[in-house]
């Protein structure tokens, strides 16, 4: 028999970006914009969907370079433009599933100043089987959040 296991945990992380609310939503809404940041560097032959709406889905498959597939399967609960939004998400290793989870992104203005956005990301998680966990889960959502800041300067600067 398999020994099976689940381990929850929650984090938080927030980032202040030197972008507007619009644009670091926007960074999340864009289907092009995403795809430059939402994912690991060292993934390759990577698959997308992306439907972007209340009851959409995003999919996104990735290739590390040693064999391992991961797939990333959500559906968006709540959208309110330049505020929040908040998804249910499963991920699999090689086919097997390794988590559920549910995230909260907020988009807030930071003080009086419409030019920066505080991020704030909360997330629920079930991990399985050992398989994945909060740290790695928490290690890899910062490497994003910095992948995002990577976007928003690049886009500043051709502006």
């Amino acid at each position: 028999m398999t020994q099976r296991s689940i381990s929850h945990a929650d984090f938080t992380i927030e980032r202040t970006y030197e972008a507007e609310p619009d644009r670091v939503f926007d960074a999340w809404a864009d289907p092009a914009k995403k795809a430059r940041w939402f994912a690991g560097p060292s993934e390759v032959g990577n698959e997308r969907a992306f439907d972007f709406r209340v009851g959409g889905h995003e999919r996104a498959v990735g290739t590390l370079p040693d064999g391992t597939t991961f797939t990333f399967d959500a559906d968006y609960r709540n959208i309110v433009a330049n505020e929040r939004i908040v998804y249910e998400y499963s991920m699999t290793m090689n086919g097997e599933p390794i988590s559920v989870s549910v995230a909260a992104i907020e988009f807030r203005p930071v003080g009086g100043s419409p030019n920066r956005t505080r991020l704030v990301v909360t997330e629920h998680g079930a991990y399985f089987e050992g398989l994945d966990n909060a740290g790695n889960r928490e290690q890899g959502t910062r490497e994003l959040l910095e992948a995002l800041g990577r976007e928003l300067e690049r886009e500043a600067a051709v502006a």
